[in-house]
């Protein structure tokens, strides 16, 4: 942050060349843009959104079966490779692994 402000000093105010700027720091000259054109580090900036999740669409129902399995016997309840099998009957198309449905079921039950 300090050289960030230094360098807007020394170009916006003192008048000292880009040039001179990237030749003393060796910044590319993109780096220089940017700190001329904000007054502090703007920060990671996504450029485009992050794909979604293929088992994002499917964590609605997997906490409804999660909270139908409250009301049944322990040894009546679906395992997370069961609620997989249920999920592709209904079109999800993520492996039990890929998908992560494993880790999701268990962290979303709260059993270990």
């Amino acid at each position: 942050m300090e050289q960030w402000s230094e360098i807007r000093r020394r170009v916006l105010v003192e008048g000292i060349s880009r040039r001179q700027i990237i030749r003393e720091t060796g910044m590319h000259w993109e780096t220089l843009q940017k700190i001329l054109a904000h007054s502090e580090p703007p920060g990671y900036r996504q450029r485009r959104p992050r794909p979604r999740n293929k088992l994002g669409a499917y964590l609605p129902k997997i906490e409804l079966i999660l909270q139908e399995d409250l009301a049944l016997p322990r040894k009546q309840r679906h395992t997370a490779k069961r609620i997989w099998e249920r999920l592709q009957t209904e079109g999800f198309t993520g492996g039990y692994t890929i998908g992560h449905v494993r880790r999701r079921v268990v962290g979303l039950s709260g059993t270990g």
